[in-house]
């Protein structure tokens, strides 16, 4: 069930040049999040902002009751974002959207790539609840795109690409071996980041005939489905990024 929830700014941790988690904590208990779902935040004191900022859930600790967002500078909102400290206050609207499914087996491979590494946090979270270790593939331009590796590394097996070569495989996540296999036993595909990218994880999952997911980075504005910016077009017609995703499995998509 949506809720709009008042979030006080536990921290603010600077990973790079462009990117930023913060950790918030509500003033009531989380309610249940699926990985892959969304909120939507509302920017108080940017007067050129008037519309929430869609946020991917980065990570939910339960024990602890504070959810995480990871959010890159793009804009006035979220360089206001970037600019909160300890003890400020965020109201958010969530959960939002649909999550991936969480499998049964831990040869399943998640891979992200620029800010479409948020999701994956949580998803791996999820997937290790479950006593199973997925592989998770990360990329980036260069290694100061990679942070907090050590974070993935708790719930699966990591492994890195920057198209530099500075940390990790160089190339594409595309070009890693693990993606190169010619008899995979990856079980179920996930994804999310540029949609290049993503094409090309599902590409190699129709070539070897793995069901993928992928979260789609659309403008959201609401959420919730009512001001219809965010259709996309599937097999089953025009449907809407927020309400019947973000995560879709690719079958449903017109790639």
């Amino acid at each position: 069930m949506k809720q709009i929830i008042d979030f006080t700014v536990v921290s603010n941790k600077t990973l790079n040049h462009e990117h930023f988690v913060l950790e918030l904590k509500p003033d009531k208990p989380l309610p249940e999040i699926s990985a892959g779902q969304f909120v939507e935040v509302r920017v108080d004191g940017s007067e050129n902002t008037m519309l929430r900022r869609p946020i991917s859930v980065h990570d939910v600790d339960y024990d602890k009751n504070i959810l995480s967002l990871f959010i890159k500078k793009v804009g006035e909102g979220t360089r206001h974002l970037s600019e909160l400290t300890e003890g400020d206050n965020l109201n958010l609207i969530l959960p939002l959207g649909n999550g991936f499914t969480i499998p049964d087996s831990s040869n399943v491979l998640l891979v992200g790539g620029g800010c479409g590494v948020a999701p994956m946090l949580y998803l791996a979270r999820k997937i290790a609840e479950k006593g199973l270790r997925p592989f998770i593939l990360l990329g980036g331009k260069t290694k100061t795109d990679i942070s907090g590796i050590a974070a993935y590394q708790a719930f699966g097996k990591v492994a890195i690409t920057t198209e530099d070569g500075s940390e990790g495989e160089k190339g594409f996540v595309s070009d890693h071996p693990w993606m190169k296999q010619e008899t995979p036993d990856f079980k179920l595909l996930y994804a999310c980041g540029p949609e290049p990218m993503m094409k090309a994880v599902n590409d190699f999952g129709k070539k070897h005939e793995i069901d993928t997911e992928v979260s789609l980075e659309h403008t959201m504005a609401c959420g919730f489905g009512a001001c219809l910016t965010c259709v996309v077009d599937t097999t089953k017609g025009h449907q809407l990024t927020c309400k019947d995703g973000p995560v879709f499995n690719t079958k449903e998509l017109k790639w």
